[in-house]
């Protein structure tokens, strides 16, 4: 889990941790599960190719939802 956010700057990272921390809390699924890893490695995605961080959560989710 780790090694995605390592290409990150603190702020992006601020942004991932947030954005899943919600998600996972919204979905009642804890961060470590398979789901909640899932939710890191899609935000770390979306963060890289410049989702705009207001737009984050509504992507990860909508994007969570399609798989």
């Amino acid at each position: 889990m780790l090694q995605s956010l390592i290409s990150l700057d603190d702020r992006e990272i601020n942004l991932v941790t947030d954005a899943v921390q919600h998600w996972c809390s919204e979905n009642k699924l804890d961060i470590d599960s398979v789901e909640g890893r899932r939710a890191i490695t899609i935000a770390v995605d979306l963060v890289q190719t410049n989702t705009a961080p207001e737009q984050l959560l509504a992507e990860l989710s909508q994007q969570m939802n399609q798989r």
